[in-house]
């Protein structure tokens, strides 16, 4: 079957072979496959170009690897959470809506050429939000290579207008291209020595037509592999949905401390993975707590208040304790 390449494809074609650098060449690259037509007879030409795309992408990185520490992103808050999909799905908006961040929005692809970051409020704790350049970008790798692998959390971004469910197989595939995949309880043999990232779906332009069916269909297929959030960012709806859902999915509780005879400080929780204990928590606390630490008082998960508990009792959100030692 004949491939039937538009002239576009040969203009870009051209500007491959006169590319001096990786970046140019692969930019070249990615529009020659988005003007390809998908059929049988470009199938060998779609995998030549992947593969061109992937070897430059390396010789990219290796150029990168001497100031590989500009990539990386410090966490700060209660939690990092890489905003990751593919171009004008809404990103940086979602970022706007949520933080006091104030990133490029247009309506045009690629805007987000680097990472923009943003701490998001949900009630007295703040997480930290990384809009990341879209998956199939010319500089995504590189980010992603150090963004989401150091994320506490993957949020998926995508267009309930434009085939979500296939946006969020293409940004899987994208991100297990650079061996990050899913957290699982029972990984298969494929995901030996990738990285396991939880992750979520936020399924973005609920006020558009037909959203609603798209939220469904994106429900029914992954509502078991993540949690799924429909939200408008353009319109604010379902936004404080989406900030309990992203703490809710970062599997982390907030634990307040007092001293005997005095009130707790409700304003500086500490934060710990959900399950952690009473041993867990003096330890986060101070490091010689949890040796001296006699016994512990909590209000909260106890069976009343102020009950005095062992070692090994497992706290709640929003728990209160009082370390004795």
């Amino acid at each position: 079957m004949p491939a039937n390449l538009p002239p576009q494809y040969f203009d870009a074609e051209k500007r491959y072979r006169q590319a001096k650098t990786p970046e140019d060449k692969i930019e070249a690259l990615e529009t020659m496959l988005a003007i390809m037509p998908k059929h049988k007879g470009t199938d060998r030409l779609h995998g030549d170009l992947r593969r061109k795309i992937a070897k430059l992408t390396e010789e990219a990185e290796r150029k990168a690897a001497t100031s590989r520490a500009s990539f990386y992103i410090r966490r700060e808050g209660a939690g990092q959470v890489a905003l990751v999909g593919l171009p004008n799905v809404g990103k940086s908006q979602l970022l706007a809506a949520v933080t006091d961040a104030s990133p490029d929005i247009a309506d045009y692809p690629f805007t987000t050429k680097s990472p923009n970051i943003g701490m998001m409020k949900f009630e007295n704790i703040q997480i930290q939000l990384v809009d990341t350049p879209p998956v199939t970008g010319r500089d995504s790798r590189v980010w992603l290579n150090n963004i989401a692998r150091n994320a506490d959390l993957i949020a998926i971004v995508v267009d309930l207008s434009n085939s979500p469910t296939q946006q969020v197989e293409t940004t899987l595939q994208e991100l297990d291209n650079i061996n990050i995949v899913p957290t699982t309880d029972n990984p298969p043999e494929a995901t030996i020595g990738k990285r396991q990232r939880k992750m979520l779906i936020i399924a973005n332009k609920s006020d558009l037509e037909n959203s609603g069916t798209s939220a469904k269909q994106l429900s029914s297929q992954y509502g078991t592999q993540f949690p799924v959030i429909s939200i408008s960012a353009s319109e604010g709806n379902n936004i404080e949905m989406l900030k309990s859902g992203i703490f809710t999915a970062l599997e982390i509780i907030r634990v307040y401390t007092k001293s005997p005879g005095k009130k707790p400080d409700l304003t500086d929780p500490v934060i710990l993975k959900r399950g952690s204990t009473i041993k867990e928590a003096a330890e986060e606390i101070h490091k010689d707590f949890k040796s001296k630490m006699k016994y512990a008082v909590v209000w909260g998960s106890g069976k009343f208040d102020g009950q005095r508990v062992g070692q090994d009792h497992v706290l709640q959100d929003n728990d209160i304790i009082e370390l004795h030692i």
